[in-house]
Order: C-alpha cells, then sequence, then structure tokens
C-alpha cells in the first residue's frame, strides 16, 4: 500500500465529509477508494480526490438526481460548467411551473377561480385559412409535452420540402388529454405548397399516421402563456380563462380548443412567453 494515502477517516476530515457518505459515494461509483485493503476491507484515498468528494457534495445540495452527477465529475472544464447550466435551466422550469401550479391550486382551493381568471388577458385574433402538415396521435398528458415537441421538430423538418413553413405551429385537443383521456392530440405547421406537402405525405405519411388537411379561417379567442404555464395542469387554468372570458361575452366555442408556439422554445426561460391558449369562436 502507497504510505501516501489516507484513511477515510483523515480524508473524511479533509473533504468536510462523513465517513457514511464516502462509502455511499463509493457504492453509487461517484467516488471510489484508491485503496481497499482485502483482509481488513478499510478505504483509503489519495489526497487528490479532495477536490471530487467536495464537487459531488455540492451538486447533491443542488439535488441533482446521481446519474447527473456522475456526467458533471467526469466531464472537463466548460463541458461540467455546461451540463450544470443545463441541470439548473430545468430546475428552474420546474420550480416556475410548480410556482403557477401552487398559484392555480389556491385560487381553486380558495373559491377565486374568479379572481385568478383575470391575471389572464384575453382577446381575439382573425387566422387566415392554411395548408397545414399534420400529425396526429393518442396520448395521456405525461407523455404529451415529448411528443408535442417530437412532432413539431418531424413536421417542421418535413416542412422544408413544401414550401417552408409560413406560420406558427399548433396542437389541436380533438378530445380532452389528461392522465385519463388520450386524447387525440393534433401537431400542425402551415405549409407553403399543398400539392407537395400531399406528395411527402404520399411517400412518408404512414410513419407517423402524417396528413394534409386545410384549415379553415377562424376567429380565435386566445390568452397568452408563458413556458413555465404551459405544463399540464397549470395550463388548465388558461383554458379555463378563455372558457369564462368567453361565457361573459356569449361567444360560441366553433371548433377544438389548441396551443399556439409562436417562440423558440429552447431558447425561452420559464418566464417568457412562447404559447397562445386558443379557441375559435362565432
Amino acid at each position: 500500500m502507497d504510505d501516501g494515502l489516507l484513511s477515510i477517516g483523515v480524508f473524511a476530515a479533509r473533504a468536510r465529509l462523513s465517513a457514511k457518505a464516502l462509502r455511499l459515494y463509493d457504492r453509487l461509483g461517484l467516488l471510489s477508494p484508491a485503496y481497499v485493503d482485502e483482509l481488513s476491507g478499510y478505504r483509503y484515498y489519495r489526497a487528490d480526490q479532495v477536490e471530487r468528494a467536495r464537487l459531488v457534495a455540492l451538486l447533491r445540495q443542488l439535488d441533482m438526481p446521481l446519474a447527473r452527477i456522475a456526467e458533471v465529475v467526469e466531464a472537463d472544464g466548460a463541458e461540467a460548467a455546461d451540463r450544470l447550466a443545463a441541470y439548473w435551466a430545468d430546475v428552474e422550469t420546474r420550480v416556475a411551473g410548480q410556482r403557477t401550479l401552487a398559484e392555480y391550486l389556491r385560487g381553486r382551493l380558495s373559491g377565486r377561480s374568479s379572481e385568478m381568471y383575470g391575471k389572464f388577458e384575453v382577446g381575439t385574433v382573425d387566422v387566415a385559412e392554411q395548408v397545414v402538415l399534420t400529425e396526429t396521435r393518442h396520448t395521456l398528458a405525461d407523455e404529451l409535452p415529448a411528443w408535442i415537441g417530437a412532432s413539431l421538430e418531424r413536421l417542421t423538418a418535413a416542412a422544408r420540402e413544401c414550401g417552408g413553413v409560413v406560420g406558427a405551429p399548433f396542437v389541436v385537443y380533438h378530445s380532452e388529454v389528461s392522465m385519463e383521456s388520450d386524447g387525440p392530440a393534433e401537431s400542425c405547421v402551415p405549409v407553403a405548397d399543398e400539392a407537395a406537402a400531399r406528395e411527402w405525405v404520399a411517400r412518408h405519411g404512414r410513419t407517423w399516421e402524417t396528413r394534409v388537411r386545410v384549415e379553415p379561417a377562424a376567429r380565435l379567442a386566445f390568452t397568452r402563456i408563458t413556458k413555465a404555464q404551459v405544463a399540464h395542469p397549470q395550463i388548465l387554468a388558461a383554458f379555463e380563462a378563455v372558457e369564462e372570458w368567453l361565457a361573459g361575452r356569449r361567444l360560441e366555442v366553433a371548433g377544438p380548443c389548441r396551443e399556439v408556439y409562436f417562440a423558440d422554445w429552447d431558447a425561452a426561460g420559464p418566464e417568457d412567453a412562447v404559447c397562445d391558449v386558443a379557441f375559435p369562436v362565432r
């Protein structure tokens, strides 16, 4: 054994960690001892492992999952910093969504739903007829975000062969999507060339249940929401606010509700506006 190695007690003191924590890190593969005595089972560490031990402990204070901690500590320099930044961006998005959900639930539980809906500014906009490339799927609420992102990415790529994207992508809900009801939902990307779109669907459409249709001109009642508010069930407050606004003006819903995504989702922060929650009306 190398005389320069530190016993687990000495190493724990230098790293400002408990021996129990070090045993856990070893078991999880985050920080293995430099040497383990086969007879006694005693663990020994090198002095240059102190910094890694402290880093693991600090990352755990951020409630970072162990798998992501492993990714950070194994990366070098700028890559490690980028991985941490990406994790923290996810945390901020989640917390912002939870804050919105808490406000929504507090309004419901206190019987102040109308006050809660008043935080949403509702208006109308006229939308021209559009040719749309679409993908439809039955999906529950927990699967919905991943599917929306993937389907819109596929449709946007396909639109390049169909004259390009000529309007904001949107998702239409033909029936309720929740943890008990699976829709279906329909992702839509407006394209310039209907004939090219129909040719593309003839070649590729069966793979993803893709088709082309003409979305008629409509007047939409809508409210604009942030990235944090898009999460389910937080987004329900926005839908309900528009429905209450319509009821107060005796306007009739003329089609399925939808979400219109007008911003770069990946570049947006939790409090940036990214989506219009809308109902066709007459």
